[in-house]
């Protein structure tokens, strides 16, 4: 199991610009997938980004071409920097962490293979105001 911590969150203008990071208590070798998923206010949780360990990444359409996920494998940190920030985009956004593999479709599902446990971060919130 893998403790996950992030950060960054805050409340911004619509066209702002936010980058979270997740800070993990393990090293992410090569067969772990890291991700973001957020949870708008009365809805359930959505996937945002994920990387596999072979670098493979992968985003929910509503953030395509506006979130960037990347990983600092050197500090263990998982970063998302998101731009053009939307009201739509308020959330908690979480950090997940599992084991062989995971995506995100373009519905915005976070799926992980059969079996496998995800490890989840506390969530850092995320305002956007119009």
């Amino acid at each position: 199991q893998v403790q996950l911590v992030e950060s960054g969150g805050g409340s911004v203008q619509a066209g702002g610009s936010l980058r979270l990071s997740c800070a993990s208590s393990k090293s992410t070798p090569s067969s772990s997938c890291m991700g973001w998923v957020r949870q708008p206010p009365g809805k359930g949780r959505e996937g945002v980004a994920a990387i596999d360990g072979a670098g493979t990444i992968r985003y929910a359409g509503s953030v395509k071409g506006r979130f960037t996920i990347s990983q600092d494998n050197a500090k263990n940190t998982l970063h998302l920097q998101m731009n053009s920030l939307k009201p739509e985009d308020t959330a908690v956004y979480y950090c997940a962490a599992t084991w062989g593999g995971c995506w995100v479709t373009d519905d915005g599902t976070f799926a992980v293979l059969p079996g496998r446990g995800i490890d989840w971060g506390q969530g850092t919130q995320v305002t956007v105001s119009s």
